[in-house]
């Protein structure tokens, strides 16, 4: 499709809505000038068409590879990936925002961490090198560090709010650039599991695979009784609140938590990682 075509589909942006709106209605509109079917368009790219049609409706932004084949079906080059990326970044600022709502009125927590130490336990020095890996710097940096930290006062003030979390073995495995800063950081950890509000279990390399092996969740109860949770990756965050996926979750985390070890087995893994690691040599005076 030509120049003319692209320029007229993009107009709907005039309109207003929002990115997952503009995605949702370009792809209609692509597909409906094109002549084709829901079913038509399915054949020809190999995708199923129920899922297609979700992506019209709003329902499902669909993935980067089948964004990817109907740009170049359609012949519009990158519009559809950029509206892609909009959508999912005002996706994930708007599940965030709904989390930190729920986080505000959480009174009990429970989290699962595959990669890194869990915001609320993290150190300032361990929270700046996480956030520095991720591309922040100056004032932007040491604002997501405060913002980070502040947090954490959840486990501090009244009420207190009672934490679980679940850190894979190669969490505390995995150290900061500096050893003493690395150091700080397992003594912490030690230090909050002594808190009778703060659970700590490592999940050893030996369980093997299991069902959360690449996502970081965390269960949000309220005071009502019910329970959120909110699923996360390096590049997106999912809020579920649907009582049967919330359900299918937690029996998931239950059966990590039959797999790792016990807080006092975990309090004494994490003294012998902080043993072995050597400590500074002092500098010549």
């Amino acid at each position: 499709m030509g120049a003319k075509h692209y320029e007229g589909v993009c107009g709907m942006a005039r309109r207003g809505p929002s990115a997952p709106e503009l995605l949702a209605e370009n792809l209609k509109a692509l597909r409906e000038k094109s002549g084709l079917s829901l079913r038509e368009l399915a054949d020809k790219l190999g995708w199923d068409h129920a899922h297609l049609h979700k992506m019209e409706n709003g329902k499902n932004r669909g993935s980067e590879a089948v964004i990817e084949a109907l740009d170049t079906f359609y012949g519009t080059g990158p519009m559809l990936k950029h509206l892609w990326l909009l959508a999912g970044q005002r996706a994930f600022r708007d599940k965030y925002k709904r989390y930190m709502e729920l986080e505000a009125e959480a009174r009990v927590m429970q989290q699962y961490c595959p990669s890194v130490v869990p915001g609320l336990l993290q150190t300032e020095a361990y929270a700046r090198e996480l956030l520095r890996a991720s591309d922040l710097a100056g004032e932007e940096l040491e604002d997501q560090v405060a913002a980070r930290l502040s947090r954490q006062t959840i486990l501090t003030n009244e009420p207190l709010t009672d934490f679980r979390a679940i850190l894979d073995e190669a969490v505390v495995r995995r150290p900061l650039t500096a050893s003493d800063e690395w150091r700080e950081q397992l003594a912490h950890l030690i230090k909050m599991s002594e808190r009778p509000n703060v659970t700590i279990q490592v999940l050893p390399l030996r369980a093997g695979l299991h069902g959360l092996h690449n996502t970081d969740t965390m269960f949000l109860w309220r005071q009502n009784g019910t329970c959120a949770a909110y699923t996360e990756t390096s590049y997106s965050g999912d809020l579920v609140e649907s009582p049967e996926d919330v359900q299918r979750l937690r029996l998931t985390y239950d059966r990590l938590r039959d797999l790792a070890f016990s807080p006092r087995e975990t309090v004494a893994f994490l003294v012998h990682l902080l043993e072995d690691i050597p400590c500074a040599s002092p500098e010549p005076s």
